[in-house]
């Protein structure tokens, strides 16, 4: 029985460790193992089990860390990453890349827009809803509510579509007090 060979360019542990390091020194923010795992099988040369055992042993030495359930790279991994890259082939560092551009702008948006349910110390529930820019903060707003599920709606929708909240309060807020009851601007 002749052996199959792998396909890809990944062909060892040490490819595959380089790739998740490559992949580690690119990501936007901290993520998840099924993330981790869904960028780095961009080779036919990588398998799961591989690509496990590659991660464990990372953490192991400290070139990762993982925190929450999320992995990130450490100094000692970034250094290393930099110096192994070149030696991962170009076309897989393009598809790592082409990846990673569409994790990190949905990595940076959600740092970008926040939505949590407060107690309060006098037992009333709010949801705080913030949304920055790569400057700082566009707005911070918090609401109290009826209960921590319409709390949590609330920060679901805004999650879902912060512009459109934000723009819809700087249009109210802009439009001036409502003539329509015939009050406005009469002292």
């Amino acid at each position: 029985m002749i052996p199959m060979s792998r396909t890809g360019f990944i062909h060892d542990d040490l490819d595959i460790k380089m790739l998740v390091l490559y992949i580690m020194s690119h990501v936007a923010a901290p993520i998840d193992f099924f993330k981790l795992i869904d960028l780095a099988l961009c080779d036919d040369g990588v398998d799961y089990f591989s690509l496990s055992r590659a991660i464990s042993h990372l953490v192991e030495t400290e070139h990762l860390e993982l925190h929450d359930e999320k992995y990130s790279i450490t100094d000692k991994g970034r250094r290393n990453s930099e110096v192994c890259q070149s030696s991962l082939p170009y076309s897989v560092r393009l598809k790592c890349d082409r990846n990673l551009a569409a994790l990190n702008a949905a990595l940076r948006r959600d740092a970008q827009v926040r939505g949590e349910v407060v107690r309060r110390e006098d037992g009333t529930v709010a949801a705080r809803l913030a949304l920055d820019d790569d400057t700082g903060s566009l707005l911070t707003l918090e609401l109290l509510t009826a209960s921590e599920d319409q709390a949590r709606l609330l920060c679901d929708h805004f999650r879902a579509s912060p512009e459109r909240v934000y723009n819809d309060i700087l249009r109210t807020l802009l439009a001036g007090p409502d003539s329509g009851d015939g009050s406005a601007g009469k002292e």
